[in-house]
């Protein structure tokens, strides 16, 4: 974008309309035989373009903002989704309650400090998620795949963990698997 640089005097006339002397913009300096003559209309139409070039590019900038939370507000899940270490859809520290994982691959899914009560992960791929900190009160993680899942400091307390494979799952910290359903679980905590 190129924006008309014009040199102007700090001192305009009251009213250029009334202007007595031949040069409107008069110099209080003297250099060589330079002497800038600026009229007003094009330098009022310059500013009226790029006064409405500002408001254009603001307005679509709203709406692109607006578009963009209300599409990403139908799903939580979509709407932190971002690079991190534990992969390319980071979830972390987010109220997921209720969200419904099932089924999904969701490996090196980083659920850290999140509260992810009532979520349903009924036999999702979970395989070096990390749940670090995260609340997991009666989450459903029936059938699914948590190799190497990070559950340090969690709260899994009354989770349905049948049949899940936990093998190599950290359990460091305080986690509480207090209450949880475990059976037929392959369990290799660590």
């Amino acid at each position: 974008m190129a924006i008309p640089s014009v040199w102007l005097c700090p001192k305009l006339p009251p009213n250029p309309n009334k202007l007595q002397s031949p040069n409107p913009f008069p110099l209080t300096h003297q250099f060589s035989s330079f002497s800038p003559q600026v009229s007003l209309n094009s330098v009022e139409s310059s500013r009226n373009a790029l006064v409405s070039f500002g408001e254009s590019i603001s307005r679509a900038s709203f709406l692109a903002l607006l578009s963009a939370s209300l599409f990403l507000a139908s799903d939580p899940a979509l709407a932190f989704k971002g690079g991190g270490p534990y992969g390319a859809g980071v979830t972390r520290g987010q109220d997921l309650t209720g969200k419904d994982f099932s089924g999904k691959t969701l490996i090196k899914q980083d659920f850290k400090t999140s509260i992810l009560r009532q979520a349903n992960f009924k036999g999702a791929n979970l395989i070096g998620a990390s749940f670090f900190d995260a609340d997991l009160t009666g989450a459903d993680l029936s059938d699914a795949d948590l190799r190497g899942a990070d559950f340090s400091l969690a709260n899994v307390t009354k989770v349905n963990l049948s049949n899940a494979n936990l093998e190599g799952a950290l359990t460091t910290g305080n986690t509480s698997f207090k209450g949880s359903n475990i059976e037929g679980a392959a369990l290799t905590l660590s």
